[in-house]
């Protein structure tokens, strides 16, 4: 029986989410996943401060872990869609909404969906 409530599923969901696109990636090193860990704690007290925020979750997740790689390792994930100029990371949309998305703001699509990268990055073949 599973008694988890509410925003403690959410959260996993979250967390889930995004360490499948570390993995997919090839990133999820116990470092970075221990960022992961910062985010959801911090979202924790967020979406209990703001309830109405747990749709929100996943994409807040990983906006927070990229901002944590972004300044201790680099730019992550980097977009496979452009094949010319300077590598450039994909971008979490919408900032702050359900259904969030990593797209590419200079050719404006929608890469995958927050937690799918694994066949955008070849993952399991």
């Amino acid at each position: 029986m599973d008694h988890a409530t509410p925003l403690e599923q959410a959260l996993h969901a979250a967390r889930a989410l995004v360490l499948a696109d570390l993995v997919a990636g090839e990133v999820a090193d116990a470092d970075v996943v221990s960022l992961v860990e910062d985010s959801v704690t911090h979202r924790r007290w967020w979406v209990e401060q703001w309830p109405a925020g747990v749709d929100y979750l996943a994409g807040l997740v990983a906006q927070d872990v990229q901002d944590a790689l972004l300044e201790k390792y680099g730019r992550w994930p980097l977009c496979p869609v452009c094949s010319h100029g300077d590598p450039h990371a994909l971008d979490v949309e919408p900032e702050l909404g359900p259904d969030p998305h990593w797209v590419c703001g200079k050719a404006g699509v929608k890469v995958a969906a927050v937690g799918a990268l694994g066949p955008v990055f070849g993952a399991g073949r």
